[in-house]
């Protein structure tokens, strides 16, 4: 359902590019969502149409397309963008020896220049529109939903209200499972697919597991797929959005 007038547009924020969605009214919830590792900054706005159509409300919302800091043309990867470097011949030889259990303890070099980033992006966006983090939908796809976890648990001052992990998994687990707590008032949306060659399924599982040891009410979507994020995640991150917009807190 699509009432309100939305417009596109390009912009610095902080020190990330983003390609916000803007309606002309004054919004009442900020998304925030961050690609995959190697795709283009802009690879998740083909989502903008379809998160809007499928919501029930008509209460204005702003989404905001942020893109990783690091390009991959040196990678041959001309468009491509990261949140921070990754070895993917490591990651297959990981695979192929069956050692995923490695990932749950990794940190990688750069997710705190990442997170801090990200954070600054969204810190601004919710001050320049008047609201706080409870009319907040952070989430990311792969490395995206990690660096949205990471801000979340790590990075913002006040966790958001909603977030929406699509394909991640658990890193970081000795930093996590200390904060994960305070994530226990924000609902989150999780999907992964059965058939995800890059990281299977039991990888979003281990996160899956973290959160509901911290009593965090998580709505996990498994869907006979690859790495890619089903319709049914498009919908219930609508109805998130619907649900912060509509807000009865909502005092701007």
């Amino acid at each position: 359902m699509t009432q309100v007038s939305y417009r596109a547009s390009q912009e610095r924020i902080g020190q990330l590019d983003c390609i916000t969605i803007q309606p002309q009214v004054a919004p009442r919830a900020v998304a925030v969502l961050c690609h995959g590792f190697g795709a283009p900054g802009d690879d998740l706005v083909g989502l903008a149409p379809d998160l809007l159509e499928a919501r029930s409300s008509t209460a204005p919302v702003e989404l905001i397309f942020p893109a990783g800091p690091l390009s991959l043309a040196a990678e041959g990867f001309p468009e491509g963008r990261a949140w921070w470097a990754l070895s993917i011949q490591r990651l297959l030889a990981m695979m192929e020896q069956g050692q995923y259990e490695l990932i749950r303890e990794e940190s990688p070099d750069g997710i705190e220049a990442a997170r801090d980033a990200l954070c600054e992006v969204i810190e601004t966006a919710l001050a320049r529109r008047g609201l706080t983090s409870q009319h907040l939908l952070l989430g990311g796809f792969s490395q995206g939903a990690m660096l949205a976890m990471e801000c979340a648990c790590c990075g913002l001052a006040q966790p958001p209200a909603a977030l929406a992990l699509y394909s991640g998994c658990l890193i970081r687990e000795p930093h996590w499972r200390v904060a994960a707590a305070r994530l226990a008032g924000t609902r989150i949306l999780q999907s992964h697919g059965e058939l995800d060659p890059i990281l299977p399924l039991r990888t979003g599982r281990w996160l899956y597991d973290l959160l509901l040891a911290h009593h965090c009410p998580v709505d996990f979507h498994q869907f006979a797929g690859p790495h890619t994020i089903p319709w049914e995640a498009i919908e219930g991150t609508a109805q998130l959005l619907d649900g912060l917009a509509d807000d009865s807190r909502f005092t701007a």
